[in-house]
């Protein structure tokens, strides 16, 4: 089983909660807005502890350092790979910074013989929780929905 973990940030603005998600980079992704966003998240390495993974895909997606309580927030499934989500509440000194994201290589054009790198992570925005069901891929709007309820019992 695939597993990937990510940790899905949120603030409060103006009486709304708001949720940091991230763009995927790459050709593919360049011109798709509509269900294309992620909570940051990324593979669980052979042997690693999944929150550790999470936190790490944060650094390494937005060069961010959780210092924050995390808490389990659940999990959802996209094709043969399970997310595993944890949640907290940004503490303000989160600044995104995309620019830091890890890139991969693929052939690009397809067919072409030539290779290019591209960040994994091409942009990181706050969206509203109504914005951001619209923006996140559609495997993942079940977190969205359990962060509610979580906001909404506690």
């Amino acid at each position: 089983m695939v597993v990937s973990a990510g940790i899905l940030l949120y603030r409060m603005r103006g009486g709304s909660v708001e949720v940091l998600l991230v763009h995927p980079g790459g050709p593919f992704w360049a011109n798709k807005d509509v269900a294309a966003w992620s909570i940051p998240k990324g593979l669980v390495e052979p042997g690693e502890d999944h929150l550790d993974a999470a936190k790490r895909e944060l650094r390494e997606e937005l060069a961010i350092h959780v210092s924050v309580e995390l808490q389990w927030l659940g999990s959802c499934k996209t094709g043969s790979k399970t997310i595993e989500a944890w949640v907290a509440k940004a503490d303000g000194a989160e600044r995104p910074n995309p620019s830091a994201s890890n890139t991969f290589n693929i052939e690009w054009p397809p067919r072409s013989g030539k290779r290019q790198n591209f960040s994994e992570v091409d942009r990181a925005e706050w969206f509203d929780i109504p914005t951001a069901k619209v923006k996140l891929h559609k495997s993942q709007v079940k977190l969205l929905t359990d962060l509610e309820s979580l906001l909404a019992s506690s």
